[in-house]
């Protein structure tokens, strides 16, 4: 069955877990990868010239472990809750990948608090970067207003989503489409 999968992406602290967490518990067949869980050890992340770990650079994950993890799970997706609800394994199984590399640049509160100068001298500038790289090669990002409730982000989302499962459920039953998966970067 072809996984639907959907990116979440945004400042570090900013979030993305939590909403991933919450889609997961309310959307039947839903796994979610954490970028998180793949950064290299602290011994192999750089230093820059202000002393800051660069764990906002892709050189800081595993990627092709995180890869890799993502792959499997589209080719074997597994439903993350233990049900027998018949309704819920038949459902387009949905894979969430959440990391950090499209930002939303808005104040935020990190606690503890990053050290004088780091959000805006190396958080936000890589934050453009990635995003930068992203435009350029994915299709169909919606942009979050980080000012909203996380009430109504989570329900703009969790929606939407619903919407594209349904769509991608009778692509399915239609033989024409030969991809074995459909990105959203959200």
């Amino acid at each position: 069955m072809k996984t639907f999968v959907v990116g979440i992406s945004g400042v570090t602290n900013g979030g993305k877990t939590t909403l991933a967490k919450k889609l997961q518990k309310q959307l039947p067949n839903c796994s979610v990868i954490s970028q998180d869980d793949y950064f290299k050890p602290e011994s192999e992340i750089k230093i820059d010239e202000n002393g800051f770990l660069q764990y906002d650079e892709l050189e800081a994950l595993n990627m092709e472990t995180l890869m890799s993890a993502v792959y499997s799970q589209m080719k074997n997706p597994r439903n993350s809750l233990e049900s027998d609800d018949l309704e819920s394994a038949e459902e387009v199984p949905i894979l969430i990948i959440e990391g950090f590399l499209l930002y939303t640049y808005n104040t935020r509160v990190y606690e503890p608090p990053d050290p004088p100068g780091y959000f805006d001298g190396h958080v936000w500038p890589m934050y453009l970067k990635h995003r930068k790289e992203i435009e350029d090669i994915a299709r169909n990002i919606v942009y979050l207003d980080g000012t909203k409730s996380e009430e109504d982000l989570f329900s703009r989302i969790y929606n939407d989503l619903i919407e594209e499962r349904a769509k991608q459920k009778c692509l399915q039953i239609t033989p024409k489409v030969p991809s074995n998966s459909t990105s959203r970067v959200l």
